[in-house]
């Protein structure tokens, strides 16, 4: 079944708002078709209404990467399986458009048109395709941005269970914001241990000395 990478999504629905920065771009009707993509035919369907429906559902999705990120994995799973129950999708095998070295049709699983409207049609496909990456790498693979104020949702596709960034861009600004605090508890070390010896050599006695 070639629908995992529907689990895009939702990731970059829940990314359209960076709570920590007071930032939201999924401010219009224009912003909304944009997460579509231009080939999307459920693009001409959103509606202003639209705007409102998909922050409720953006929330919801990034509760599921909150839970995920905090390891209660069951609340992640619930709040996931809310989704799919209310959004149910609509499989349809697909093929026309991939053919292989004879022109035969390369069939595979597709998720079609919601018949509702834009926003049941996206959530249907996002939370699927969380839900199918979830069940096939584990709900430890869903995260959020480890370098504050970031929290943006990524999936960890690492051989090692290893990503806490969601980006190299941020994984960078971690990691030198670490090694500064670094250098900085070395300096403040070092002076301490300099005022130390100091004092004690004042306090000395001459015969000591």
């Amino acid at each position: 079944m070639e629908l995992a990478y529907y689990s895009d999504y939702a990731v970059r629905l829940v990314n359209t708002e960076e709570p920590a920065r007071g930032k939201d771009s999924l401010t219009s009707v224009e912003a909304v078709r944009e997460l579509f993509g231009e080939a999307s035919q459920m693009s001409r369907r959103v509606a202003d209404a639209d705007v409102t429906r998909f922050r409720s559902v953006r929330a919801r999705l990034r509760a599921v990467f909150t839970a995920a990120d905090e390891g209660d994995h069951t609340q992640a799973v619930d709040l996931l399986n809310s989704l799919l129950l209310e959004f149910p999708v609509s499989p349809q095998i697909s093929g026309h458009d991939f053919l292989d070295e004879e022109g035969r049709p390369r069939w595979h699983m597709h998720l079609a048109d919601h018949p509702s409207n834009a926003t049941a049609g996206f959530a249907a496909i996002a939370a699927m395709g969380l839900a199918i990456h979830l069940t096939e790498f584990g709900a430890d693979r869903l995260g959020l941005c480890q370098a504050a104020p970031c929290r943006n949702a990524y999936l960890d596709t690492s051989t090692n269970r290893s990503r806490r960034y969601c980006s190299d861009r941020c994984a960078t600004r971690a990691n030198v914001a670490a090694y500064r605090a670094r250098k900085r508890q070395e300096a403040a070390e070092a002076e301490r241990t300099g005022r130390t010896e100091v004092s004690s050599q004042a306090s000395s006695t001459p015969a000591e000395r």
